[in-house]
C-alpha cells in the first residue's frame, strides 16, 4: 500500500498507468483478506480433533470441488494478470457462481446429517464457517478479476450488476 501511495504522491500517474496502481491498491486488500480466510480454514483443520470427519458427507457437501475451484479462479486471475487477458479475468465471473451454488446446498446438507449423528456436533457445525469462507474467497477472487478488467480495459464492474452484460460467461 505504501509503495501505492509513493508511486501516486511522486510520480502522478494517469490513464493506464493510473489504473494499474489503483488496481494494485484494491487487489492488494483483496489479497489480504484472503490471506485472512486461509489462516482461519487452516486454524480449522488444526483444531479438528478426532474423530475425523464423516468422509461421505465431505463428498455430499461438495468440499473438494469447492475448495479446487476457488483455488482455480486464483490461478486464472494470477495468469489473467501477469498476460494482461480480459478473456482470463472475466472467465473467472462465472467460477463464482458455482462457489456460491455448492455453499447454498451446505445448510441444508448438512442439517440433515446432523439429525442422524448428534454425538459430535461442534466440528461439524465449525465446518459451516469453512464453506462460508470458501465461497467468500471466490467473491474476493471475483473482486481482483474485476480490478483487472478495469486495469485493462478501463471498465468499472463493481456494483454494477452487469457483469454478464459487459463479458458474457466464457
Amino acid at each position: 500500500d505504501s509503495d501505492v501511495e509513493d508511486i501516486i504522491a511522486l510520480y502522478n500517474p494517469v490513464a493506464i498507468d493510473l489504473r494499474f496502481v489503483l488496481a494494485m491498491l484494491k487487489i492488494n486488500t483483496n489479497l489480504e483478506r484472503l490471506g485472512d480466510f486461509a489462516e482461519s480454514i487452516a486454524r480449522f483443520v488444526i483444531n479438528c480433533q478426532e474423530p475425523a470427519l464423516d468422509a461421505d458427507l465431505l463428498k455430499k457437501l461438495r468440499l473438494e470441488e469447492m475448495h479446487a475451484e476457488a483455488l482455480s479462479m486464483l490461478e486464472l486471475t494470477k495468469r489473467a494478470l501477469a498476460e494482461e487477458s480480459l478473456d482470463l479475468a472475466t472467465s473467472v465471473f462465472a467460477k463464482d457462481n458455482l462457489l456460491d451454488e455448492i455453499n447454498g446446498n451446505v445448510s441444508k446438507v448438512l442439517a440433515e446429517y446432523l439429525k442422524d449423528h448428534t454425538d459430535n456436533l461442534l466440528p461439524y457445525l465449525n465446518l459451516l464457517t469453512v464453506f462460508r469462507k470458501l465461497e467468500r474467497s471466490g467473491d474476493h477472487i471475483t473482486n481482483i478479476a474485476e480490478e483487472i478488467v478495469f486495469y485493462i480495459d478501463a471498465k468499472v464492474l463493481k456494483h454494477s450488476g452487469k457483469v454478464d452484460e459487459h463479458y458474457p460467461e466464457k
